[in-house]
């Protein structure tokens, strides 16, 4: 399965990552509720962390499920 490479954070600021935008989270997660890639999403590592660290938390809280079966 190939994943076309796209600009899902590039336009984002730092600021505009947080848990509670599930809406965009969604988007760096896979069918499966894997994380997407750095290389995939064309983030920098700083983002690509903050992103890890939004979905951890959201995950910590029971706002998206872990795994998507």
């Amino acid at each position: 399965m190939s994943f076309l490479r796209s600009k899902y954070l590039s336009s984002l600021t730092d600021d505009q990552i947080d848990y509670k935008d599930l809406k965009l989270l969604k988007k760096c997660i896979t069918e499966s509720g894997r994380i997407i890639p750095a290389r995939m999403t064309k983030c920098t590592r700083i983002r690509q962390k903050r992103v890890k660290k939004a979905i951890e938390r959201a995950r910590f809280l029971a706002l998206i499920p872990y795994t998507i079966n």
